[in-house]
């Protein structure tokens, strides 16, 4: 009888099963991802404003995500279409080839646009300016792999007022990018690359006459004497508008628009950013994203930080102003989010496409070293040189981006090798005062640098779209005018960026450890268990993830 028990005890053990014989859950992906680039934000916006900030935007983020408060760009130039890349696709310009906005083009010889494409028209919109398409760009972005792994059925929407800031991130295979066109008409539109027809949610929110609503006066959302994180209203390093003398709050934006551009005045204010989220959100309902259990993608730029910053530049109210707002906008998004996709079922992060620096003639005013580089006096001193000293011209095809493009059948025709004319510039131009540094193509290609600016040169540098010769101006120093903030350099105004993550499969906390752009599309592939964009070169930030 024991025996027998016995028997059927050890019968029943042997099946059922173990904890390591369960089907181990490999992945749980969120419904939506909600990637979010805000243009030309510095890190210190998040430490300068925090104690304005509302509970439901960034600070929400900061205390229910993690915040990654030493993250960097890892390349030179940081500027909107590089960034843009290489946040969505795990790698720099070296690989993904977006080496600027505009650069020039040393076999098709011609300046081209990051998101230009003569071969499509524009949809919405009769201007032969907004051509558009993300084929400059080699490699994929996190969203494109999303798409691949879901066999296209996970969908993907970019929206930002620039069109490089909705087409880059959104990837090859997007089912839409969306961007905002000025001037006389105010509308969002897209190109042939995408589709033929805008939808009909895109031309119901076009006709809604959302964009007309913001032409109305700007002031400042609270009290400006409480406005203490920024410098005084009135100063002399701010553009401002035409047809308004002083660039001082308020600014009736309808009033000042047939100057400005029309609708495009919308843009340099914050309420370009309202208008983001309106239309982003329009995009939810329009796309039904996140109305299944396959995940989508919606890439969402708030481009008007950046024109605000390049009017008025980092110290401005308006500057102060325009991210109080973006606060309110952001809760407003996530609000809805919760709403129509649900809390713990999107997954959101933060960043930038690069930083600023504060206005040269602002920190000379406080005894900073900063300064403004002439650069046609140094292209015509470069062409001089050269022509001086290989007596012939011609040698010099083209000098922008800070970079230096030899004509080599012109240098072959005349027998002269390129590392001497290289040489010859780098030591002539290195000479020049207010350049710290140069680089050329020789030292680029046959040096691997691991740290310091010629490691973030070197991580910028496509061989076949760069040039021959790379200068490096001294800190705080633009080729700018001397009102409003710009950037491009390596230097930390412009590399630290925020990154914050929040909702699904996001731990809760935050790091002083060194993090990088190219680990955000990483570790949202990771987090998706999909396969990494194909020029990936950063890493999964493990620490992030639950």
């Amino acid at each position: 009888m024991v025996k027998k028990i016995y028997l059927i005890l050890l019968f029943v053990l042997c099946y059922i099963p173990s904890k390591s014989q369960e089907k181990p859950i490999i992945k749980s992906s969120p419904k939506l991802v909600i990637g979010i680039v805000v243009d030309q934000m510095r890190y210190d916006y998040v430490t300068r404003f925090y104690d304005r900030f509302g509970n439901g935007g960034f600070k929400r983020m900061i205390n229910e995500g993690f915040n990654c408060k030493n993250n960097h760009f890892n390349y030179v130039p940081t500027y909107t279409g590089p960034g843009h890349a290489s946040v969505y696709t795990g790698t720099t310009p070296q690989n993904h080839g977006i080496i600027s906005n505009n650069w020039y083009d040393k076999f098709g010889k011609e300046k081209v646009y990051c998101a230009g494409d003569s071969t499509v028209s524009a949809v919405g919109s009769d201007s032969k300016l907004e051509r558009m398409s993300p084929h400059r760009m080699k490699t994929t972005t996190v969203a494109d792999q999303n798409r691949l792994h879901t066999q296209l059925k996970g969908k993907t929407i970019g929206v930002a007022i620039k069109d490089r800031g909705a087409i880059l991130p959104a990837g090859h295979s997007a089912n839409g990018a969306y961007w905002f066109r000025g001037k006389d008409e105010g509308n969002w539109i897209t190109s042939t690359y995408y589709r033929n027809e805008l939808p009909d949610w895109v031309k119901q929110f076009n006709d809604s006459d959302k964009a007309e609503s913001y032409l109305k006066v700007w002031n400042t959302l609270y009290d400006i004497k409480t406005y203490t994180e920024s410098g005084v209203d009135q100063n002399k390093f701010e553009g401002g508008f035409k047809g308004k003398e002083v660039a001082t709050f308020p600014y009736d934006l309808a009033k000042l628009k047939d100057q400005n551009s029309g609708f495009d005045i919308i843009k340099s204010s914050p309420f370009g950013n309202s208008l983001t989220t309106d239309f982003a959100i329009a995009a939810i309902a329009g796309e039904q994203l996140g109305a299944d259990e396959i995940t989508d993608f919606l890439t969402v730029s708030y481009s008007s930080t950046d024109y605000v910053g390049h009017n008025f530049g980092v110290n401005s109210k308006e500057i102060q102003d325009t991210y109080l707002r973006l606060d309110k906008d952001l809760e407003r998004f996530f609000n809805v989010l919760d709403a129509k996709v649900g809390k713990g079922k999107y997954t959101v992060f933060l960043t930038a496409d690069h930083g600023a620096v504060h206005v040269p003639s602002y920190l000379q005013s406080v005894k900073i070293p900063a300064g403004y580089f002439d650069t046609d006096t140094f292209v015509k001193k470069i062409k001089m040189f050269v022509k001086e000293e290989f007596r012939a011209e011609g040698f010099i095809e083209n000098i922008s981006n800070n970079q230096i493009f030899f004509n080599y059948e012109i240098l072959r025709k005349n027998k002269i090798m390129p590392e001497d004319l290289q040489k010859a510039i780098a030591h002539f131009v290195l000479q020049e005062d207010q350049v710290d540094k140069v680089f050329t193509r020789n030292q680029l290609e046959n040096t691997e640098y691991s740290s310091g600016i010629a490691a973030l040169i070197q991580k910028g540098y496509n061989q076949k779209r760069s040039g021959d010769v790379v200068v490096v101006l001294d800190p705080a120093t633009i080729s700018y005018s001397k009102t409003g903030s710009t950037h491009g350099s390596g230097l930390p105004y412009d590399t630290h960026a925020p990154l914050l993550f929040f909702g699904h499969g996001i731990k809760k906390g935050s790091t002083t450890q060194k993090t990088y752009i190219p680990d955000i599309a990483p570790t949202v592939s990771a987090m998706l268990g999909i396969s990494f964009p194909n020029g990936t070169t950063g890493d999964v930030l493990s620490f992030v993830l639950e």
